[in-house]
C-alpha cells in the first residue's frame, strides 16, 4: 500500500524531480521548449490553468468560459492567418491538429474509411505518417529538393492520383526549417480539386511577424484549406495548446464525432477527446489577450536577431554549414561537403554540449528518389535564445574546434552486427518485428541502451549520436520497434516496484 503523505512531502519530492529535468527556461535547450524570456507570462499562464481547473471543456454550453475562449482566440487566429472567414476548433496539440486535418479533408471528400490517400513532402511531420495509420490511409512522401529541402510542385502533382484527398505543405517544416512553396503548391492542389494543409504548428505564431518579407503562406493563398498553428511554440503558452482553422464550415464541420444514438447525454466532440482540461485553452487565450500583436511583433524580433546572429557564426566556421534555405525560426546544420575539414554534426553537438548548450541531432534520411538528406544537428531559437547568443556563439565555436577531425559515431558494436546480418540477409525485417517484447529488451540492454538507467541520469547515459547512428544503420521499421521498446520499458515500473517514503 502507498503510505499518505503531506503535501509538503509531495512538492518536495516533485521539485527533487524536476531538478533532474533539462532545463526548460534560459535558452540552454534549443529544442522542445519555447521561452518567452518573460517572467510574466509564465505567471499569467499559470494563474489562468488554475482558475479553469475545474473546468471540463466537453460541454461549452455549461462551461460557458470556454466557447468564450475558444471564440476569442479563433477570433486572433482568424486575423494572424488572414482568414476573416475561416472556422476552427482549440485542440491538445499539433500532433492532435494534424489528425484532425487529415479526419475532416477525408470526410469531406468522402472517402470511405480505409481509403484515400495523403500526400506530403520527406520533411513533412510525422504526426501525418501518424494520422494515415490511425485513420487507414496511405501517407505517400515525395522527396525535396535537397539543396533547398523545399519541396516541388512538379514532385508533388506526380505523386497525385485518383485517391489523394489532401496535399501537406509545412511553414516551416521542422527538420531543416525550410518554407515549402505554398502558393505553387497551391495551385497543383487546387487543379485537381484536392484540398492544401498548411502545417505551421512549429511557426505559426512567429511567420507572421517576421521581420523578412516572405512569400504568403496562409489563407491569402487561394487553395488553402487549412491550417494547424501551435500556441505552445512561439504563442508561449503551456503545453498543450493548438488550433486547427479550416476555410469553410463544411470542412471544419466533417471533423466532428457526434453520437446521439445511445441512452446517455449527447455527444458532440470538435476534437478527439471527450472530457478534456481548460488550462491549455485558458492559458493560450490569457497570453494572447496579453501580449497582442505588438507584443507578438517584439517576442519575434528577439527571436529573428538570435537566429541572423547564429546564421553569422555558421557561416564563418569551416566545416559546418546550414541545410537547406530555412525562413523563420529554426534551422538544421550538416557538415559541409566542400570544406577539406568537414565536421561531423553530431559529434559537434555532443562537443557543444559540453560548453552548457543541448542541441537536438537529426538521422541522415535517404529520399524516394535516391537523394539523401544528410545526418544533421537542428536548433531552435526563442527570444530568451537573444540573452544568452554571445555565450552560444562561443559555444558553437569551441564545439567546432574540438569536433573537427572526429569520426561520425558509430552503432553500438552489437547493433551494427546486428545491422551486418541484414545486410547479408541472415535477418530480415519480418524477423525481428516478430521478436517479443523481452527480446528486443534485452538487445537493447545487450546494446548499452538500458531503458531501466534512473531517469535523472538518462540524458547523459544515452550516447544519443550512437543511438542515431544506430537508426541510419539499421531498417527503420526495426528501429522504430526498438524505440518503442525503450520507451515503453523505461516508464514501467518493475513488477515487484512499491511506492516508498522519500
Amino acid at each position: 500500500m502507498n503510505p499518505a503523505r503531506s503535501t509538503d512531502e509531495v512538492l518536495a519530492r516533485l521539485r527533487r524531480l524536476r531538478a533532474t529535468d533539462a532545463p526548460t527556461h534560459g535558452g540552454r535547450i534549443l529544442s522542445y521548449v519555447y521561452d518567452s524570456g518573460l517572467t510574466e507570462i509564465d505567471e499569467l499562464a499559470a494563474a489562468a490553468a488554475a482558475l479553469v481547473q475545474p473546468v471540463n471543456g466537453l460541454d461549452p454550453t455549461v462551461f460557458g468560459s470556454v466557447a468564450a475562449m475558444e471564440r476569442e482566440l479563433i477570433a486572433f487566429c482568424r486575423t494572424v492567418f488572414h482568414g476573416s472567414d475561416a472556422v476552427g476548433s482549440i485542440t491538445s496539440g499539433g500532433t492532435e491538429s494534424c489528425l484532425l486535418a487529415v479526419l475532416a479533408a477525408r470526410d469531406h471528400a468522402a472517402a470511405p474509411p480505409g481509403t484515400g490517400s495523403v500526400v506530403l513532402a520527406s520533411t513533412a511531420h510525422a504526426a501525418f505518417d501518424k494520422a494515415a495509420h490511425l485513420l487507414g490511409v496511405r501517407a505517400v512522401r515525395v522527396p525535396v529538393d535537397p539543396d533547398t529541402t523545399r519541396v516541388r510542385p512538379e514532385d508533388v502533382a506526380a505523386a497525385l492520383d485518383d485517391d489523394t484527398f489532401l496535399v501537406v505543405v509545412s511553414a516551416p517544416n521542422y527538420p531543416t526549417g525550410a518554407l515549402d512553396p505554398v502558393a505553387q503548391v497551391a495551385e497543383v492542389a487546387a487543379a485537381a480539386g484536392i484540398a492544401l494543409h498548411v502545417d505551421a504548428c512549429l511557426g505559426g505564431f512567429a511567420l507572421p511577424w517576421w521581420p523578412e518579407t516572405l512569400p504568403a503562406w496562409d489563407f491569402r493563398v487561394p487553395g488553402v484549406s487549412s491550417i494547424s498553428a501551435d500556441f505552445h511554440k512561439y504563442g508561449y503558452a503551456p503545453k498543450g495548446a493548438s488550433v486547427i482553422l479550416h476555410s469553410s464550415r463544411e470542412r471544419h464541420r466533417a471533423g466532428f464525432f457526434a453520437d446521439t444514438d445511445w441512452p446517455g447525454y449527447p455527444v458532440v466532440n470538435p476534437t478527439l477527446l471527450g472530457s478534456r482540461s481548460a488550462a491549455g485553452l485558458a492559458g493560450a487565450w490569457a497570453i494572447t489577450e496579453h501580449l497582442g500583436d505588438d507584443g507578438y511583433r517584439a517576442l519575434v524580433e528577439r527571436v529573428a536577431a538570435a537566429s541572423a546572429a547564429v546564421r553569422r557564426t555558421l557561416d564563418d566556421i569551416d566545416g559546418l554549414r546550414v541545410l537547406g534555405d530555412p525562413a523563420g525560426p529554426v534551422l538544421a546544420v550538416i557538415a559541409d561537403p566542400a570544406s577539406s575539414s568537414p565536421i561531423d554534426p553530431h559529434r559537434w553537438s555532443t562537443a557543444v554540449a559540453e560548453h552548457g548548450f543541448t542541441l537536438q541531432v537529426q538521422p541522415g534520411y535517404r529520399q524516394s528518389d535516391g537523394t539523401l538528406l544528410p545526418p544533421s544537428t537542428h536548433l531552435t531559437f526563442t527570444p530568451v535564445t537573444a540573452a544568452v547568443v554571445d555565450e552560444l556563439v562561443a559555444a558553437l565555436h569551441a564545439g567546432a574546434e574540438a569536433a573537427r577531425g572526429l569520426p561520425p559515431a558509430e552503432a553500438p558494436e552489437a547493433l551494427r552486427t546486428l545491422a551486418e546480418a541484414f545486410d547479408s540477409g541472415a535477418v530480415t525485417v519480418a524477423d525481428a518485428l516478430a521478436l517479443p517484447s523481452k527480446a528486443i529488451e534485452a538487445a537493447l540492454v545487450g546494446a548499452g541502451i538500458d531503458p531501466h538507467t534512473d531517469p535523472s541520469a538518462t540524458a547523459a547515459a544515452l550516447d544519443m549520436p550512437a543511438v542515431i547512428a544506430a537508426i541510419e544503420s539499421l531498417p527503420r521499421p526495426v528501429t522504430a520497434k526498438m524505440l518503442t521498446e525503450f520507451l515503453a520499458a523505461y516508464s514501467t515500473p518493475p513488477p515487484d516496484a512499491r511506492t516508498t517514503a522519500r
